[in-house]
């Protein structure tokens, strides 16, 4: 039933819109005057690149400050709930969807052949800064996403400049007589060491290697442990596991004023707490860095500073 009123609806308004889905990165003629997206991600970086006046249709998650980077700008553009329904009267000449996400919605415009472009999920910076990259040109404003990648990608490279160096082996110590010279005492002695530490995200979940997480984490100059603890480095552990796993810093992968839910309820458990009385505990806003963005530089700022003990 829905497919043929979709169909009859698109007889209508896509003579005004029509044209072939997006390969990769390639942008369509001009600049798109109407662009819809569906998926959260893909509304930061649209609102980040393009002006409201440009922007037919965010989604209503752009809004709430509590998981979106972007609620303020998101409030001067009409919002969707992710239904083709919803975007083909809009007469899109530019979709952005994810590709995990509103997969019934893609397939339907896909059929209607209304321009489209999925972004995936990138776990490195890297491919944090070609997607921003490739939705910039899509949208027409290929200098608006160079700038976008230079702020994020300086203010990195800073806090990699002030991350202790990372060491995959420990070499022997030197053996040294007792009239070693003090400068030659002064050039074996051993570098700083990086603090241990495990993210802790809602229903028990960490996040180990081949993440984006564990890409800010190492470049900041913090060794992640997740890879060490039992049962693999991307599931859920046991909250004994993470307790006894020794970490030296808890990163908690949720804002303060998140609401309630199952999902977050092992992140406020009493042992969990009690683990500030002896590791440095600091909750980072998922908002931060689900989505891959420029914001992930505010992600990194907040894990640099938990390399400083507890104060």
């Amino acid at each position: 039933m829905r497919l043929p009123l979709l169909l009859g609806l698109a007889a209508a308004v896509l003579p005004l819109a029509g044209g072939p889905a997006l390969a990769g990165g390639d942008a369509p003629r001009g600049k798109p005057q109407r662009i819809v997206s569906l998926n959260l991600c893909a509304d930061e970086l649209l609102l980040r690149l393009v002006g409201p006046e440009r922007v037919a249709s965010v989604t209503w998650l752009a809004r709430d400050p509590r998981g979106s980077t972007v609620a303020a700008l998101a409030a001067a553009v009409p919002v969707n709930r992710g239904l083709a329904e919803e975007v083909v009267p809009l007469r899109p000449d530019l979709v952005l969807a994810g590709r995990y996400t509103t997969r019934t919605a893609v397939g339907l415009l896909r059929r209607l052949d209304i321009p489209l472009l999925e972004l995936d999920v990138p776990q490195t910076v890297e491919g944090v800064a070609g997607q921003i990259r490739m939705v910039a040109q899509a949208v027409g404003e290929p200098e608006r996403g160079e700038e976008l990648v230079a702020g994020m990608t300086a203010r990195l490279d800073a806090l990699a400049a002030t991350a202790p160096e990372r060491r995959t082996t420990t070499a022997p110590p030197e053996r040294r007589t007792e009239t070693a010279a003090p400068e030659r005492r002064m050039a074996t002695a051993a570098p700083e060491r990086r603090p241990t530490a495990v993210v802790l995200r809602p229903n028990g979940f960490v996040a180990g290697s081949g993440s984006l997480v564990d890409a800010l984490m190492t470049r900041v100059g913090l060794d992640n442990l997740a890879d060490r603890l039992p049962l693999g480095s991307q599931g859920a552990l046991p909250l004994e596991a993470i307790i006894l796993g020794g970490a030296e810093r808890l990163i908690v992968d949720a804002a303060p004023d998140a609401p309630p839910s199952l999902a977050h309820a092992m992140l406020h458990h009493p042992a969990v707490e009690a683990l500030a009385t002896r590791v440095r505990t600091v909750a980072l806003p998922s908002r931060l860095w689900t989505c891959a963005g420029p914001q992930i530089a505010d992600a990194a700022e907040l894990l640099a500073a938990a390399r400083e003990p507890a104060p």
